[in-house]
């Protein structure tokens, strides 16, 4: 991931509109412009794979949806795109704006770690911290390379890591009821 800032520049959401409309994905945290090329293809089959499971669950309980690479809004300086989403239908109903972004912090984030240092300490700091800031519910951390799932899930008002799950644990959420994934399924290409 490529950092572009300098000391005098904070980028809004309306610096977005006169990008190129290219491959490149523009995220805003702080005013700060991050610019990512598309991800490896293991990093998109991941994202696939946790996003099937919450489709197929959604489908069945009707609660929500799980979207892939969602626009979110969280303020004129702070816009993401994350790799997988799930939101209940109340919040998605009342809070998505005429583009088709999400202007609220869903209930559940998933980023899938890419290689870069940059960008892992991009994931695991820059973005706990807003979406904690911004009142996400949980945050899974998919770490592609060690093959393992870290989940922060909402205590005091901020996300804390909670646990750790590997390939033989089974992934479950107080968001999602009756919702459990085989890890080692995530990671099977």
């Amino acid at each position: 991931m490529k950092s572009i800032t300098t000391d005098q520049v904070c980028w809004t959401i309306a610096d977005l509109e006169g990008l190129p409309d290219n491959s490149n994905r523009y995220e805003i945290i702080d005013g700060e412009l991050f610019v990512t090329r598309a991800p490896h293809l293991d990093h998109q089959d991941i994202a696939g794979n946790i996003y099937a499971e919450l489709r197929n669950w959604s489908r069945k309980k009707q609660l929500g949806k799980a979207f892939m690479t969602p626009g979110i809004i969280f303020s004129e300086t702070d816009a993401v795109i994350p790799d997988v989403i799930w939101i209940s239908h109340e919040k998605l109903n009342k809070f998505t704006d005429q583009s088709g972004h999400l202007t609220v912090a869903p209930e559940l984030i998933i980023e899938v770690l890419s290689t870069s240092e940059k960008d892992i300490k991009r994931d695991r700091q820059t973005k706990l911290k807003l979406y904690s800031i911004h009142g996400v519910g949980e945050y899974w951390i998919i770490d592609r390379q060690q093959q393992l799932i870290e989940v922060y899930r909402r205590e005091q008002g901020i996300l804390k890591k909670v646990m750790t799950l590997y390939n033989a644990d089974h992934l479950t959420s107080p968001l999602l009821p009756d919702f459990s994934c085989n890890i080692k399924e995530i990671f099977d290409n």
